[in-house]
């Protein structure tokens, strides 16, 4: 029996996403997520950021690739995954990723003149994923 295992965040992207292909073909593309929380401290509000690296797959992955630039809003709904290996040092090493299956892209505004904000064509996108591989 499968444990529940779901994320749900938003943020920005960190960079401009990187594309690659399995050595089966299948796409896979790449990015960095950071994700703002603002809260109240003593007097103020603090800000904390966090940042997250995410994987999608397949369809999906060209669409991220194709649509997703540094600092473009985003929402993914998604699994965690955690990969280990062992170090040169002798040492068990481990890194979580978010693995993506549905992701939505905030509206993006384009300026043609300065007195032009109009919606990009592709103010909103979702796509499902399939499973990732397990082998590159």
């Amino acid at each position: 029996m499968n444990n529940l295992n779901s994320i749900l965040i938003e943020g920005n992207l960190v960079r401009d996403p990187q594309f690659k292909s399995t050595a089966k073909g299948t796409p896979l593309c790449t990015f960095s997520l950071a994700s703002n929380r603002v809260y109240k401290q003593d007097s103020g509000t603090e800000k904390e950021v966090s940042f997250f690296n995410v994987e999608t797959w397949a369809k999906l992955a060209e669409n991220c690739y194709n649509l997703g630039r540094k600092g473009r809003g985003v929402r993914i709904v998604g699994r965690l995954k955690q990969d280990r290996w062992n170090g040169m040092d002798g040492k068990i090493h481990s890194k979580v990723t978010i693995v993506a299956e549905h992701v939505e892209f905030r509206p993006e505004f384009r300026r043609g003149d300065e007195s032009d904000n109009t919606l990009a064509e592709e103010t909103m996108h979702s796509f499902p994923t399939p499973r990732d591989e397990a082998t590159f």
